[in-house]
């Protein structure tokens, strides 16, 4: 499995406090739309983890969730929120979110999150 991690934000703090966290243990690509996101996973087979933000204006990050795992099932994808719900939880697994991060988030959390994910 790849140790290239994809960081989709919006917000351009919370892509530089992942990457921050982040750079010194793996390859990273940051991206801050759906658009953007659908490209990197088209360009770059190696990456096999997406941290992705849930709320963003555009396209929503459920419906990024969906297309990625439509194009590229075997990417795992974590989902990242600063709304802690039961229920985008819940749908975010149902469609294939391996798993739920809420903001704000501590580092360690971050590390140990992404090299589970990456190990499977």
């Amino acid at each position: 499995m790849s140790q290239k991690v994809l960081i989709v934000d919006d917000e351009e703090s919370i892509r530089e406090s992942l990457k921050l966290i982040l750079e010194n243990h793996y390859d990273l690509v940051l991206t801050d739309s759906g658009e953007q996101t659908m490209r990197a996973l088209e360009a770059d087979p190696s990456i096999g983890l997406v941290l992705l933000d849930i709320k963003m204006p555009r396209v929503d990050g459920l419906d990024i969730l969906k297309a990625v795992k439509a194009k590229h099932p075997r990417v795992n994808i974590i989902m990242v929120t600063g709304y802690r719900s039961v229920e985008t939880a819940s749908e975010s697994a149902r469609l294939g979110a391996v798993g739920y991060i809420v903001k704000p988030f501590k580092s360690d959390e971050i590390l140990e999150t992404v090299k589970r994910n990456l190990a499977q």
